[in-house]
C-alpha cells in the first residue's frame, strides 16, 4: 500500500486499491486538461503512467496548466510532469515520451500494454488516430472535447460522442467517428456555448480545463475498479 493512500483505501477498499496499483494508464497531451488528469490519477494510486507530449512550458500556460510555473518555462512538459508525479508518489512508474503523437509515429506505441488511455490532444487528426488505435487494440479511452472559450465548469458532462451537442470540437469528432465506423466513444464535453472573442487563439481561465481533466481521471478510476 502507498503511504499516502490511507484515505483512498477507506473509500474504495483494498481490492480496488490493488487494481489501481497494478494498472497502467497513458495520457496523451499535458496541457490544462492532461496535466490535471495525470496528477489526479497518480494521487488516486495508479501504479504506472505514460506521458506523451512534445510541447514545452510557456508563460501563456501558467494561467491554467497545473505543471506550469515561472521556474520551468522552456522545459519539456513531459520532464516537468514526470518530476512532479514522482515527487507525489515515488513508487509510481512514470514513463515520459517527448513526442507529438501523429499518424506517422502511431505505430511506435504498443497500445496493448495500457489498461486505459486519456486523450487530451488538441490536434484533430492526431485525436482521431489515437481513438482508432485504441479501438483496434481493444483499449478503453476517454477523450476531452473543447475547453477553450469557456467560463462555467459546471456545464461539463460525460457522454457518448453521439449524445453530445453545442461543442464545436465534439461535432467534428462525432462526424469523423461516424465515417470511421467508431460505434462509441466516451467523452468529457461542455454544454456551455463558447464565448466569442476577437482572438484566433482560444481564450482560457484557471478553473475550466483542469476540471475536465479531473473528470476524465475520475471516469478512468471508476472504470478500472468496477
Amino acid at each position: 500500500m502507498f503511504d499516502f493512500s490511507d484515505r483512498t483505501l477507506k473509500l474504495i477498499g483494498p481490492e480496488a486499491t490493488a487494481k489501481l496499483e497494478n494498472s497502467r494508464v497513458a495520457v496523451f497531451g499535458l496541457g490544462g486538461v492532461g496535466g490535471a488528469c495525470c496528477e489526479a490519477l497518480v494521487r488516486a494510486g495508479i501504479g504506472s503512467i505514460d506521458l506523451i507530449d512534445k510541447d514545452v512550458v510557456d508563460v501563456t500556460n501558467i494561467n491554467r496548466q497545473i505543471i506550469a510555473d515561472s521556474e520551468n518555462i522552456g522545459k519539456n512538459k513531459t520532464d516537468v510532469c514526470k518530476e512532479r508525479l514522482e515527487r507525489i508518489n515515488p513508487k509510481c512508474y512514470v514513463n515520459a515520451y517527448n513526442m507529438f503523437f501523429l499518424p506517422e509515429n502511431a505505430d511506435s506505441i504498443d497500445f496493448s500494454q495500457y489498461d486505459y488511455v486519456a486523450d487530451a490532444i488538441d490536434n484533430v487528426t492526431a485525436k482521431l488516430c489515437l481513438i482508432e488505435k485504441c479501438r483496434d487494440a481493444g483499449v478503453s479511452i476517454i477523450s476531452s472535447m473543447g475547453t477553450g472559450n469557456k467560463l462555467d465548469p459546471t456545464q461539463f458532462e460525460v457522454a457518448d460522442i453521439y449524445d453530445t451537442s453545442v461543442c464545436p470540437l465534439a461535432k467534428v469528432i462525432r462526424q469523423e467517428c461516424r465515417k470511421r465506423g467508431i460505434e462509441s466513444l466516451k467523452v468529457v464535453y461542455s454544454r456551455e456555448e463558447p464565448i466569442h472573442t476577437e482572438n484566433r487563439t482560444p481564450a482560457s481561465i484557471s478553473f475550466v480545463p483542469p476540471v475536465a481533466g479531473m473528470i476524465m481521471a475520475g471516469e478512468i478510476i471508476k472504470d478500472l475498479i468496477k
